[in-house]
């Protein structure tokens, strides 16, 4: 019989973890009989000692197995779903989820809340007037198989994969969220609990990502691709660019307003060539790649789809977005290339001017945010108005701009940046 202080001793002496015994910590742990020390001492063991493949499998559908699975076996179109690692100005899901539904999958996002830096895609989305987050099964099931919609993106259920809320919690708070086999588990318990039979994920990488260096990013893909086939999931992960934030916006209603110029055929050429790459990864792993995403946003097909994806959750796709009391300008100091801008520095004052939250449950602003009016690669003269910080709170300015201080650079020549770093091949199953 497995006790929790034997394999706390096993790990920590570099032992390889059995299937039955990871099978019994995790549940002993969801029902409360393994305490959080005990737990907490066993996530440092493996951040020094790490997992194997076949450990963290088996630590990935163990915390499965505490919750519900969803079944999307008998909607009539192939299933795939898409999951982004986090970064600035990352509103891709908004405009993809409703272009991969136009060109025939159906695509049930679930997505979470922003924490620190990075945005929350149900927090964008809850800036539009009416929209709800909150569904119940019946609800989203209803929604996936409607003709007319074919996308949900919504808040995971209490009950999918309940552990690895649990664990994340902990780990946020004892030092031991940095463990590439516990990251992988933590996504890919909730993304095979989904029932989706398709996966794209996109890893970023750089200043604004929480993968800073390529070769943990990669490593990150690999591992999560690994649990995706493992389980039947046909997975594929794509590295892509965050040293600079994405778009021109970082904020919630901000970025809502991006995406719909997107749809509508416009918007920032990044933002629709990511989008662009990721629903033809998302078709081709459906098995519907004879279809070019780029011709429903050009006939109107992907915004039909948004705005009866909003109406199916209760928002008002016509209703005015919200915008924020207040406004800041910072000025660009000097003339020249904009070499760089970082991305974090951006999400940081983004997240100071109320479009974040520092701990669960805040509260955020849905007006707030940041606009920056140059890319690296564009001119730029001194002077000119370079970002507009936004808030319905002014005593926010300051903040924000001690966190914009030296993030960005002019010079000469301008930066070479390729949007897609790398490919982590998909693997049939």
């Amino acid at each position: 019989m497995a006790d929790a202080v034997s394999l706390i001793t096993a790990k920590r002496d570099g032992r390889e973890l059995t299937d039955d015994e990871i099978g019994w910590l995790i549940a002993s742990y969801t029902r409360g009989e393994v305490a959080d020390e005990q737990m907490s001492a066993l996530a440092m063991a493996i951040v020094f000692r790490g997992m194997t493949r076949a450990e963290t499998a088996a630590w990935t559908h163990a915390m499965i197995r505490t919750g519900r699975r969803m079944d999307l076996s008998a909607l009539p179109r192939p299933t795939v779903d898409k999951h982004s690692t986090g970064g600035v100005g990352d509103k891709i899901t908004l405009p993809l989820a409703p272009l991969v539904a136009a060109c025939g999958a159906a695509v049930p996002q679930l997505s979470g809340r922003g924490l620190g830096h990075t945005g929350g895609t149900l927090d964008k989305l809850e800036s539009v007037p009416g929209w709800r987050a909150d569904l119940a099964p019946a609800e989203i099931d209803a929604i996936l198989a409607d003709p007319a919609v074919g996308a949900v993106v919504c808040a995971a259920g209490a009950d999918l994969a309940p552990a690895d809320r649990k664990l994340y919690a902990l780990r946020d708070v004892t030092g031991t969220v940095e463990s590439i086999p516990l990251i992988a588990s933590s996504i890919m318990s909730k993304k095979i609990a989904e029932g989706a039979g398709a996966l794209v994920l996109d890893v970023k990488v750089g200043s604004g990502a929480f993968m800073k260096n390529v070769a943990d990013a990669r490593e990150l893909a690999t591992t999560m691709v690994e649990l995706g086939v493992d389980a039947g999931v046909r997975t594929v992960a794509l590295l892509t660019a965050m040293d600079s934030p994405l778009g021109y916006t970082a904020g919630n209603a901000l970025e809502v307003a991006e995406s719909v110029e997107v749809l509508a055929g416009g918007g920032p050429a990044d933002v629709v060539e990511l989008t662009l790459t990721l629903a033809r990864e998302m078709l081709c792993a459906a098995g519907l790649d004879g279809l070019d995403p780029a011709e429903a946003l050009r006939d109107g097909r992907a915004m039909d789809r948004w705005r009866a994806m909003l109406r199916a959750q209760g928002g008002d796709p016509t209703a005015a977005l919200p915008t924020a009391r207040e406004r800041d300008v910072v000025t660009a100091t000097e003339s020249g290339v904009l070499t760089r801008l970082d991305a974090m520095a951006v999400g940081v004052a983004a997240s100071r001017l109320g479009a974040g939250r520092e701990r669960q449950g805040q509260p955020v602003q849905s007006g707030a945010g940041v606009t920056w009016h140059a890319r690296p690669g564009d001119l730029v003269v001194a002077g000119q108005p370079l970002l507009t910080l936004h808030t319905d709170t002014p005593a926010r300015f300051a903040a924000a701009r001690a966190a914009l201080d030296g993030a960005w650079s002019v010079g000469d020549t301008p930066p070479e940046e390729p949007l897609v770093i790398d490919r982590i091949g998909l693997v049939q199953v």
